[in-house]
């Protein structure tokens, strides 16, 4: 019998079902849906994404250069950095309704175990191969887009936000087909090259990416 090999769909949904974090993974957002989260636990998740954000961005384009143009995966990286420049443009909001000035956004220093998450989607983005950091961040996006629902349901019951300050927790929490079809492509350049890496290390990149991600938020939390 011959073996087929799994479809790009099909190995981004795996990758992403093994790498699903257990439901105490995250110790920050069951504190913002309980209403227990403090001002300043909110003030100072608003603050780390702004550095976060940039460093994305900037990394996110690097990635696309490396794929070349024309690629799929040039496609893909090109497009999360749109993404990243449109969060950005949300997050003014949200900061506003944390009371963050812009003295205190400029002087705020960023903590070690939120910025660990950018560090290495910098690191993959100088040594990872595009195809590999393409599914790893497509797994990762599912845990990182449901916490930033429950979030943004969370601010509107529990802390009164309107939907402007929520905008940028929706932003990633909404539907993005395109982008999806272009994950699909980008995971698929690397597993149909029979004489490159594929997209072996994806797993392995994405589980790092996960306990960042948990890091970030548990950071945040032993604040609150």
């Amino acid at each position: 019998m011959t073996r087929q090999t799994p479809t790009a769909e099909h190995i981004i949904a795996a990758t992403a079902a093994e790498l699903a974090p257990p439901a105490d993974a995250n110790r920050l957002v069951p504190l913002i849906e309980a209403g227990t989260a403090p001002q300043s636990a909110l003030a100072q998740l608003a603050l780390e994404q702004r550095h976060i954000i940039v460093s994305d961005r900037r990394a996110f384009l690097h990635l696309a250069e490396r794929a070349g143009k024309g690629t799929a995966c040039a496609a893909f990286f090109g497009t999360l950095a749109e993404g990243e420049t449109l969060a950005l443009e949300r997050l003014g909001a949200y900061e506003a309704a944390c009371g963050l000035t812009p003295q205190a956004i400029g002087q705020y220093e960023p903590r070690a175990g939120c910025q660990a998450y950018p560090a290495y989607v910098a690191w993959l983005a100088l040594n990872g191969e595009p195809p590999s950091v393409a599914l790893a961040l497509t797994a990762n996006f599912a845990a990182w887009g449901g916490y930033c629902a429950r979030v943004a349901q969370a601010l509107r019951a529990r802390y009164g936000f309107t939907d402007e300050a929520c905008g940028f927790f929706d932003f990633f929490a909404g539907p993005a087909p395109e982008l999806e079809r272009q994950a699909v492509a980008a995971v698929a350049a690397g597993s149909d090259d029979e004489h490159g890496e594929g997209v072996g290390s994806g797993l392995h990149h994405g589980r790092l990416l996960q306990t960042y991600e948990s890091m970030f938020w548990n950071t945040l939390a032993e604040r609150a």
